[in-house]
């Protein structure tokens, strides 16, 4: 199979993508390393040279679902095959990490099975496939930082951006496969994430995303060799011309510091939303997942930050029917939700996790139990996340617009707390900021008029 030069025709990529936001920024950095070799996005795989499906293994059923799309690509790959054209397939990510062996046994055509730390070798992976014809297997933990390796971004006009400042987890919660593919925490050097922000702001991006499986476990070192933490890097983020807003996900209780606190209060350009997962509100259940706090400890989190920035939101991650969750537990959680009034939330019902402790605890409940628990808590959440957004009716809030709307005429952006507003408004306010009075809220977004536009 031949490998495409940086001097030979193009070949087409195309990357399909699984769960979280760090995915996605793997996704695009996949494609940055591919092309020096010569491979081009294509939104089409039924006409891509590599096709590369980035898992995740957080949800129910992951490598299942992994192995269904397999069959469908597949396909593709055999139809290609037929008019004499070769298709590398590759699984990434987490499924790849934690079912590296089993999918070679099960799906013997995959071309390169690659972990989320190796990403950075897929030119030496496509180039020992072309050499050798073999299955490429890279799913160990290498002792370089792949961040060391990566091109600089090469995506023009990218308005918003990712950007991943810390990688793997030490918690080991007895739910999540996190630490087992992604390995132990680590932090890249300060230099490298504002090397990183200044390319990605030279092609477009005003509005910056930090990611990490614990982002505020930041603890990358500076030139001098010290340690710097997240709070620490916001601020010389924020001194960086062009940068307007500035986001952080996802949050552990357990890594919040107050001067990180103090950030939201003093850096106009970082967003107040913040992400803080809790999982539970029972202390036993919190004890049994490991989290390593109760539910008193987040709280005083919560209004640590709503003293220092009054117009702060937040948003978080619950789990019910938890190994052993009671009645009573269920109602600590709906406690909890109703104390702090999320503005938004992520929930879900347990499923087991392969060699994860709480895989095989006692306790497992029936999944009717898990269904009506988690039906009562999306329906409070729901309703807390219609009362926040009815609260900026009549308001003037700041929005970054990012695009086109779907109405002639329309353009559209993000508001601090990430919800979608529609404006009428000239194309040329695309990239920008302005005050936007709300003037109603629609089933998922809101509407408004340009504050400038007011009084004409």
């Amino acid at each position: 199979m031949p490998v495409p030069s940086s001097t030979s025709s193009l070949r087409k990529l195309h990357v399909i993508t699984w769960g979280c936001q760090m995915n996605v920024y793997d996704s695009a950095r996949m494609q940055d390393v591919l092309k020096p070799i010569g491979y081009r996005a294509t939104a089409f795989p039924e006409e891509a040279d590599m096709i590369i499906l980035n898992t995740c293994h957080i949800r129910d059923k992951a490598a299942e679902k992994v192995f269904s799309e397999l069959g469908r690509l597949r396909l593709i790959k055999q139809a290609r095959e037929k008019e004499g054209q070769q298709t590398i397939l590759a699984v990434a990510g987490c499924v790849a990490q934690a079912e590296g062996k089993e999918i070679l046994t099960r799906a013997p055509y995959v071309d390169i099975v690659l972990g989320p730390q190796t990403y950075h070798r897929l030119p030496e992976m496509v180039a020992r496939i072309a050499r050798a014809g073999k299955t490429v297997i890279e799913t160990d933990f290498p002792v370089e930082q792949k961040f060391d390796f990566l091109p600089a971004p090469t995506t023009e006009n990218q308005l918003t951006a990712f950007l991943t400042i810390q990688e793997g987890c030490d918690k080991f919660c007895s739910f999540c496969v996190v630490p087992y593919t992604r390995g132990v925490e680590s932090s890249r050097p300060v230099s490298s994430v504002l090397a990183e922000a200044r390319a990605l702001i030279k092609m477009g991006a005003g509005e910056i995303t930090l990611l990490g499986q614990n982002v505020n476990a930041y603890h990358g070192l500076t030139e001098d060799g010290q340690p710097c933490t997240l709070a620490d890097l916001i601020k010389s983020l924020a001194a960086l011309p062009g940068l307007k807003r500035i986001r952080y996900t996802t949050s552990h209780p357990r890594d919040m510091s107050d001067d990180l606190v103090e950030a939201h209060k003093e850096i106009p350009a970082l967003m107040p939303f913040i992400h803080l997962p809790v999982q539970s509100g029972s202390n036993k259940i919190l004890l049994a997942m490991n989290r390593g706090h109760q539910a008193g400890f987040y709280m005083e989190w919560i209004e640590k930050l709503k003293r220092a920035r009054p117009d702060v939101a937040i948003s978080s991650d619950f789990i019910v029917g938890y190994p052993g969750e009671t009645d009573k537990d269920f109602e600590d959680t709906m406690s909890l939700v109703k104390q702090v009034g999320f503005a938004q939330a992520y929930s879900f019902k347990y499923s087991p996790r392969p060699g994860t402790p709480a895989a095989n605890a006692p306790g497992q409940l029936p999944e009717d139990v898990k269904d009506e628990r988690l039906y009562q808590l999306q329906d409070l959440l729901r309703s807390q996340q219609d009362s926040f957004n009815q609260t900026l009716v009549n308001k003037v809030v700041n929005v970054y617009f990012t695009g086109k709307g779907r109405k002639d005429g329309q353009i559209t952006g993000r508001s601090p707390y990430l919800q979608p507003v529609h404006v009428i408004g000239d194309e040329t306010l695309i990239g920008q900021e302005r005050p936007v009075y709300i003037s109603q809220q629609l089933t998922n977004s809101l509407g408004g008029q340009i504050k400038e536009l007011e009084n004409t």
